[in-house]
């Protein structure tokens, strides 16, 4: 593990009394300087981003949810598990709780407890200019001595006065993003969205994802090179697509998204690692009247064991990207979905009967 980084506030002002800064001045820079001297000197100190938090504090607050996640998953207690995870990972994790609980109970897997890997953990910790919202990034790794292969987003909650989880994205290769650091170790952020330096930004990955659900990536889903990520949404789209036969459709789109959120660090070749989330619909349904869809176990806990004429699914996902500085395609390096809903008519003749 290397050694913790301390916070550059620690080390704030960078002026904390009088400054000579040359034998030739007649004073120094302190009760009796200019106002103008003064005034410059606290304006260049404010405005210098620092870290948002110290790698040792980061790597407490990882160590913090793996426990509390734990013992919240065990019971699948929403309240406890609303203090360490937040934004479309709650989501997520709830509407796994709820898929848990419409299960017989001799279907339910036991809980296994897990602890992500502190010491192989890979911080990306950003410096913020004041009043930014705190925030960094994580790869982890839930195996001790393997590679990171998640992604992490965490945040500060001000209100709550903690940190909390809200993404994580499941990597398709060991091979990290190249994110520049600086001297000290930290990470630059930049703008996720409307930054003119780099080639695609957040809202333009979402939207070329959710292309290639709903298309197969022929519109908007150009902006990605082909990767493990961008083929296999593309291959969810191809299967839908004959998966019914002349018996049924499978139709996705966009939903509304609150999860608008999207986080994004500098890389080394001057483009950007961008975190983002997005939600989608999946619509099944028959062809003609007299079939019907049976809702798998899996969907017990929306739809009852009913057969329906048509499902529509709701799935919250966070998706990774690194986007270059120039006008190339972006790369999908990993997503992970969760089904947060499934709602649906049922068959006439189970409506009747009911």
């Amino acid at each position: 593990m290397e050694p913790p980084i301390r916070t550059a506030r620690r080390f704030l002002p960078l002026f904390t009394g009088a400054v000579c800064l040359t034998l030739a001045l007649t004073g120094c820079a302190g009760e009796d300087a200019p106002d103008q001297a003064r005034k410059t000197a606290s304006a260049d100190t404010a405005a210098k981003p620092v870290p948002a938090l110290s790698a040792a504090h980061a790597r407490d607050v990882i160590t913090r949810y793996s426990k509390i996640n734990n013992e919240a998953n065990a019971d699948r207690n929403r309240r406890l598990l609303d203090t360490v995870e937040d934004g479309p990972l709650y989501a997520m994790s709830v509407s796994d709780y709820t898929e848990t609980e419409g299960l017989a109970a001799k279907d339910r897997e036991p809980y296994k407890p897990y602890s992500y890997d502190v010491a192989s953990a890979k911080l990306y910790i950003p410096r913020l200019a004041a009043g930014q919202d705190r925030w960094f990034a994580a790869a982890l790794s839930s195996e001790k001595g393997k590679a990171p292969s998640r992604l992490a987003v965490f945040a500060e909650r001000p209100q709550h006065k903690r940190w909390e989880m809200v993404s994580v994205v499941d990597l398709d290769s060991q091979k990290l993003p190249d994110v520049s650091l600086d001297r000290e170790g930290y990470a630059t952020a930049v703008a996720a969205n409307d930054n003119k330096q780099l080639a695609a930004d957040a809202d333009l990955l979402r939207t070329a994802v959710l292309d290639n659900f709903a298309t197969g990536g022929t519109g908007t889903g150009k902006v990605f090179a082909p990767t493990e990520a961008s083929k296999r949404q593309i291959k969810v789209h191809s299967d839908a697509a004959t998966r019914f036969g002349d018996k049924g459709t499978s139709v996705f789109d966009g939903a509304d998204n609150r999860y608008t959120d999207a986080y994004a660090l500098k890389t080394a070749d001057g483009g950007a690692l961008i975190l983002f989330s997005h939600t989608h619909t999946q619509t099944d349904a028959v062809a003609h009247s007299g079939l019907q869809i049976n809702p798998g176990k899996g969907d017990r806990a929306w739809l009852h064991d009913v057969p329906r004429t048509s499902i529509r699914y709701t799935f919250v996902c966070n998706d990774a990207a690194t986007v270059p500085a120039k006008a190339e395609p972006s790369r999908l390096i990993g997503y992970t979905c969760a089904r947060t809903d499934a709602s649906g008519p049922p068959v006439p003749s189970w409506s009747a009967s009911a």
